[in-house]
């Protein structure tokens, strides 16, 4: 109608739907054989994204004042949607997030003696506080190796670890602990929300722990829990 300048007349045209699939979801099993074949910052970055339900941009998101390790907790700040959530964090990993901290502040002492640019902060706090960019507590948790520079500003600052890594680093750990699934971040954050409720913990909570504004997006993992819990039996075992 605006390029061809033709009346198309009345349109009853219908939005294609969304497939929806069952998540791929690891046993408690094979998520233990993953985390073996797991190091270091690998090792830290995949605990967070099961022991706590991460979204891989979320866990990488994460600046040093986000992680409260003596009050037990991890800060999500504008997550998908904008939303915000504080999550409890694993007793296993803080001993080690501890020893983390300590390499990371020690970059950051480096970067700031080197005079460099710091890192990238929300836009109305690059106007309100751009001092901040420089100080430890808004430093990555997990900062990349090397500076870049930022498209947005030009400036030559330090980014986090980019999603790619974490990929290939749980690629390669499902490989070596014999797992036939495909193996992502999001295929831990869905075990952590499956094995919630092979506990017993109510959808309601595990809503409120993935961040999930409807209900009805967290109950797809009731189904997954009923065939890994036994509960949908075949007739077959009846003979």
């Amino acid at each position: 109608k605006e390029v061809l300048k033709l009346e198309l007349g009345p349109l009853d045209a219908l939005r294609a739907k969304r497939k929806k699939h069952l998540p791929v979801v690891l046993t408690m099993e094979e998520v233990k054989r993953l985390m073996g074949g797991l190091q270091g910052e690998d090792w830290l970055r995949g605990a967070l994204l099961y022991g706590c339900g991460l979204r891989v941009a979320e866990c990488l998101g994460l600046r040093v004042k986000d992680v409260d390790v003596a009050g037990g907790t991890v800060s999500v700040n504008d997550g998908k949607g904008g939303k915000s959530r504080i999550l409890a964090l694993p007793k296993k990993i803080r001993e080690e997030l501890s020893r983390h901290l300590e390499r990371v502040r020690l970059i950051h002492a480096e970067d700031e003696a080197a005079g460099q640019g710091g890192v990238y902060l929300p836009t109305a706090l690059e106007r309100k506080a751009p001092a901040w960019g420089k100080s430890l507590a808004w430093f990555y948790l997990f900062p990349a190796e090397g500076l870049s520079v930022d498209p947005r500003s030009g400036v030559k600052r330090r980014h986090h670890v980019h999603e790619v890594t974490v990929g290939r680093a749980l690629r390669r750990a499902a490989q070596l602990a014999q797992i036939h699934k495909k193996v992502t971040a999001h295929t831990l954050r869905h075990s952590f929300a499956t094995h919630l409720i092979l506990k017993g913990t109510d959808i309601r909570s595990i809503q409120e722990l993935l961040g999930h504004s409807d209900v009805r997006t967290t109950e797809i993992y009731t189904h997954v829990a009923k065939a890994m819990r036994g509960e949908i039996t075949s007739p077959l075992d009846d003979f």
